[in-house]
């Protein structure tokens, strides 16, 4: 069964096939740093590590590029108010959001651009636009003409004289169309600027991500990512830029918006004091819990953030645990041959793999996916209570599936993964220089020298060491 994606260009689901075979590559929108991650930034993330996993599981090359809006108004105010740099925001937030997601075991992407490190890109892309006659100069500004690009809209389902019939015309009346919006802004007093052809300035919102995604994925690529908001303007004006720089359609082959989040059953948003922080709701629950909470959901749907339904997840992903723990314990038993019970299981197994990767086949439905986990789980289980009862020896060929089709569907959800704790390690030299280097860390975070705590977390990565913070301290595996 190929891979079926649902394309909000095209509004239905269409089979995947690679632009370049045996290669996928994906871009997706990233965090603007003036704060730390809250739950609508992790739920892209978790869901494109699923993404990313099951296409590397189905032997695709993945190429997997995320940016950082590091020049943005938020930033700057945060720092004005703080009295500090804008690049010392960005640091300190970024620095977060690794800790945040390494904490949700989501894998880091292949690059990670910056918007401040690729201002002479996005000024040639400007330029180009404004050669290309799609863009045009006033007073320093450089402004997109939506109406050169006759495909404007066809992402959002918008028309572009229905648009203009709603647009507040006096926003800026020196813009051609009132729908035309800023490739580049000029420079005003307290804001960082770069120079370019139109005078001192900085990016617009849009032409960052039309600029790096083309960098590192070439004029085309596979699929591009995010939430569901970012569909207009973000992605529209996207296209728009992209195309009207190199006349490559499409630009992207696969668009992919994951749902809204609610906060129980309502729109998330701090007038409603109902916008929570990553790092708040890992102080009461385990970053897996919340993991398994945003996987639990089929991306495209709304998912409704709730203590009771966190709740319900660890107690879901509690059960899985128990089944791992069976398995386990069936591992660690003298093996037989098969039995007429112990036959009619292995086939079940195969079958609740076959059900798993179809459903993930099928617009990445993790959601139905994950119902054939817990029939895996289920089946572990019985099988286990049943050799006890019997005082058999369990059959090596099955409990061998078992163990070999659990931690596949694992490791594409991203949960429970096989990891040597550190009771398990055998070198106790090992063991020394790891805690020493954990206790620096906690010392540098403790005096908010959170350079020094990353590049020791950096450290203790490159030696294979992987760190979890949680309320009852660092837990470490390898």
């Amino acid at each position: 069964m190929a891979i079926k994606v649902y394309n909000t260009l095209t509004k239905q689901k269409e089979e995947f096939v690679p632009r370049v075979p045996g290669k996928a590559s994906i871009y997706v929108c990233g965090v603007t740093p003036y704060n730390h991650p809250h739950i609508g930034n992790a739920r892209p993330f978790v869901t494109w590590d699923v993404i990313r996993r099951f296409l590397e599981h189905e032997g695709y090359d993945v190429t997997h590029v995320q940016n950082f809006t590091d020049v943005d108004d938020k930033i700057i105010n945060t720092a004005n108010k703080e009295g500090v740099q804008w690049f010392d925001i960005c640091n300190r937030y970024i620095d977060s959001y690794f800790e945040v997601m390494d904490k949700l075991n989501v894998r880091r992407a292949h690059v990670y651009p910056r918007v401040s490190e690729h201002m002479q890109d996005i000024i040639k892309t400007v330029q180009t636009l404004i050669d290309n006659g799609y863009g045009y100069v006033i007073d320093g500004d450089v402004y997109y003409s939506v109406e050169k690009f006759e495909r404007y809209g066809e992402l959002s389902g918008r028309k572009l004289e229905d648009m203009m019939a709603g647009a507040r015309i006096d926003v800026d009346d020196r813009k051609h169309n009132p729908m035309d919006f800023a490739l580049w802004k000029s420079a005003k007093p307290g804001e960082p600027s770069w120079d370019c052809p139109w005078g001192k300035g900085r990016p617009g919102w849009h032409i960052e991500c039309s600029t790096m995604s083309m960098k590192y994925l070439g004029e085309s690529f596979d699929f591009h990512g995010g939430g569901s908001d970012l569909i207009f303007p973000h992605h529209e004006n996207e296209i728009a830029q992209s195309e009207g720089c190199t006349g490559c359609h499409p630009f992207v082959h696969y668009w992919l918006h994951n749902g809204f989040i609610t906060v129980n059953e309502e729109k998330m948003s701090k007038s409603l004091g109902n916008f929570f922080m990553v790092i708040d709701i890992l102080e009461h629950y385990e970053p897996e819990v919340l993991r398994f909470f945003i996987v639990s959901t089929h991306y495209r749907s709304p998912l409704d953030f709730s203590d009771a339904r966190l709740t319900e997840a660890g107690k879901s992903l509690e059960r899985l645990a128990v089944a791992k723990e069976n398995l386990a314990g069936l591992k660690s038993m003298v093996n037989a041959g098969p039995t007429e019970a112990s036959l009619a299981a292995r086939a079940k197994v195969s079958e609740l793999r076959e059900a798993f990767m179809e459903a993930m086949r099928d617009d990445f439905n993790t959601a139905l996916a994950i119902s054939n986990m817990f029939a895996l789980a289920k089946e572990i289980n019985i099988y286990k209570a049943a050799v006890e009862e019997a005082g058999i020896k369990p059959d090596g060929k099955l409990v061998a599936m078992f163990d070999e089709v659990f931690a596949e569907m694992c490791s594409i959800i991203g949960v429970l993964e096989n990891t040597a704790v550190k009771e398990e390690a055998a070198d106790s030299k090992e063991t020394e220089l790891v805690e020493l280097l954990i206790s620096m860390r906690q010392e540098a975070r403790k005096a908010k020298n959170y350079a020094l705590a990353d590049e020791l977390r950096n450290k203790l990565a490159g030696i294979g060491i992987t760190l979890q913070d949680t309320p009852q301290g660092v837990k470490w595996s390898k």
